[in-house]
């Protein structure tokens, strides 16, 4: 005869209820991107924006700082262009940690529009020579002040990690594939953007980067990112 042992787990109702009433709180699936607007914040990145990046040409709107700091939240999650702002948007919970809304993508396009200086890319054309197709235009005003940022960034950033002792810098330029009217072909036949970046290696933090249209080969001009690399 078998015995009956003891009852099944499945034998018992289940140890939760369902309740169909709406959470009031707010949620969101980005519950770790304040840890990045945290260690950006930690390292005065607000500050030296606020003094070095002046753009705005109205006060309605996100400060530079916020959007900024949306940049490097859109990179952090995996954004590939600013269309994906909208869904970031989307997001309360988001806003509600950040303490900050995040910009539209026609609000960031012009953001960026604004680093372009006209003036600089006419002169670098005019001043190449007959035979040379590519060039490296000058630095504008707003670009410089996003790189003073970033060079008090570094230095903030060496000053807390004084037992490292040894800078690495691996520079190197990047193709990037672009299907942008303006975009012009790499060596490699497509076209795109070939920027340089100079990272101090053992940190892995950008030091220096200059932006360059695909055409201009990575050995061209090499020193001015070193220097600027090397002054950080």
């Amino acid at each position: 005869m078998k015995l009956l042992g003891k009852p099944s787990p499945t034998e018992h109702p289940l140890s939760f209820e369902i309740d169909d009433k709406p959470f009031e709180e707010t949620l969101t699936a980005w519950g770790g991107v304040p840890l990045v607007a945290q260690a950006l914040r930690s390292l005065k990145t607000p500050s030296g924006v606020r003094q070095h990046v002046r753009i705005k040409q109205r006060d309605r709107g996100l400060e530079e700082a916020a959007v900024v700091e949306s940049f490097v939240v859109l990179n952090a999650v995996g954004g590939e262009c600013v269309d994906d702002f909208a869904q970031l948007r989307a997001e309360a919970g988001l806003k509600e940690l950040l303490g900050h809304e995040l910009p539209s993508p026609e609000a960031a396009r012009q953001f960026l529009n604004r680093f372009h200086s006209q003036e600089k890319l006419d002169e670098a054309k005019e001043s190449r020579k007959p035979e040379q197709l590519a060039f490296i235009p000058e630095e504008g005003d707003a670009l410089a002040g996003l790189g003073a940022v970033n060079r008090e960034l570094v230095r903030e950033l060496g000053g807390r990690c004084a037992g490292q002792r040894m800078a690495t810098v691996d520079q190197d330029a990047t193709i990037i594939e672009s299907h942008k009217r303006e975009a012009l072909r790499t060596y490699e036949g497509e076209r795109g953007y070939q920027p340089t970046l100079a990272v101090w290696a053992e940190m892995d933090a950008i030091l220096a980067d200059e932006f360059r249209d695909g055409n201009v080969p990575a050995m061209m001009a090499p020193l001015e990112v070193a220097k600027r690399a090397s002054s950080r």
